[in-house]
C-alpha cells in the first residue's frame, strides 16, 4: 500500500525553501525523538543538498532513552552534529544554542577573514508537521512567535526571528512529502500524531504499534494491558483491553473504534512508557 497526498501549501512551502536556502549559513532540521529516520522528510533532504545541518531529536521525554542515544549515534557517525531535547527543559534550549551558534561560527569566521564585518549567522528551521517546531521557536526566542497547536501543518508562512544576539532563525511550515512507499513509515507518524489520524485505519495503527510493543517493549504492554506474551491473534488483543478498560458498545460488546482511541491516546501521552518506534540497527 503506498499512502499518498500533497497538499498545495506543502508544494508551495517546498518552492518557498529552495528559493530562501541561499539567504541561510545552516539549516537545524526537526525530527521526532520517537521516529527519527522515518520523520526526516527525504524529498527536503534533496532540496538541503549540500548546506550544513544539524539534527534537533524533538519530545525525548517521550522516547526511549537508550534508542535516542543510539539515533544521536546514527547522525553523528554521518557527519550531521544531533541533539535531542525537552522543549521544556530550559537546559535543552540553552544546548540548541550553543550548537546553532558553532555551526554558523565556520561561516562567520570566512567573513571575518575577508574583512567583512560579521553578523549574526542564519539558519533555517525545518520539520514534518506536529513536530513541535513553534513551541520550539517561542523557546529560542523567549517569547511567543510562532503559532503553537496539537494539529499538524499550524504553520503557513516563513517568518525571520532573532534569537538573542545568537543567531536568525528563518521559520518554514511543516512540510510532508507526496507518498509514503513504505507503509511502515505511515503507520509509524499517524501513530506519533504527525498526520491526520483520518488518512489512516486507527485500527491498522494501533495493531501495528502493539505489535512493535510485543516485540520490543513487551513488558509495557503487560504493565498497561491484560495482555501476556502468548497472545497473537490481535481480535483477542482489542477483545481484552476492551473489557479491561470499558470501550464497550451499548449491548455489552467491545468497540473496537475506542480500544484503537485509548490505546493510540495511552502511547502518544507516555502511560505506555518512553516509546521509540524505530531503531538504528533495523
Amino acid at each position: 500500500m503506498t499512502i499518498q497526498w500533497f497538499p498545495g501549501h506543502m508544494a508551495k512551502a517546498r518552492r518557498e525553501v529552495e528559493e530562501k536556502l541561499k539567504l541561510v549559513d545552516f539549516v537545524m532540521e526537526l525530527v521526532d525523538a520517537r521516529a527519527p529516520l522515518s520523520s526526516q522528510n527525504p524529498m527536503l533532504q534533496q532540496v538541503l543538498q549540500q548546506k550544513s545541518k544539524m539534527v534537533v531529536l524533538m519530545k525525548k521525554d517521550l522516547a526511549d532513552n537508550r534508542q535516542t542515544e543510539e539515533w544521536i549515534s546514527y547522525f553523528k557517525e554521518r557527519s550531521i552534529p544531533a541533539i535531542a531535547i525537552n522543549v521544556n527543559d530550559k537546559s535543552d534550549i540553552k544546548k540548541v544554542i550553543q550548537l546553532a551558534k558553532d555551526l554558523g561560527q565556520e561561516k562567520l569566521d570566512k567573513l571575518i577573514k575577508k574583512g567583512i564585518q560579521p553578523r549574526p549567522s542564519r539558519a533555517m528551521i525545518v520539520g514534518i508537521p506536529n513536530v513541535g517546531k513553534s513551541t520550539l521557536i517561542n523557546r529560542l526566542a523567549n517569547k511567543k512567535i510562532a503559532k503553537t497547536g496539537d494539529r499538524p501543518g499550524v504553520t503557513k508562512q516563513q517568518l525571520w526571528i532573532k534569537v538573542k544576539k545568537d543567531f536568525e532563525l528563518l521559520d518554514t511550515p511543516g512540510i510532508l512529502w507526496p507518498k509514503f512507499e513504505d507503509e511502515l513509515v505511515g503507520y509509524r507518524l499517524a501513530a506519533i500524531g504527525t498526520i491526520k489520524d483520518q488518512l489512516l485505519s486507527m485500527q491498522d495503527i494501533v495493531a501495528f504499534v502493539i505489535s512493535y510493543l510485543q516485540k520490543h517493549y513487551p513488558e509495557r504492554l503487560e504493565e498497561r494491558y491484560p495482555i501476556d506474551r502468548e497472545m497473537t491473534d490481535m481480535w483477542e488483543i482489542f477483545e481484552a483491553i476492551g473489557k479491561q478498560r470499558g470501550a464497550l458498545e451499548s449491548g455489552g460488546g467491545v468497540n473496537f473504534e475506542k480500544v484503537s482511541d485509548l490505546v493510540i491516546r495511552d502511547l502518544r501521552t507516555g502511560r505506555l512508557g518512553n516509546i521509540t518506534l524505530e531503531n538504528p540497527e533495523e
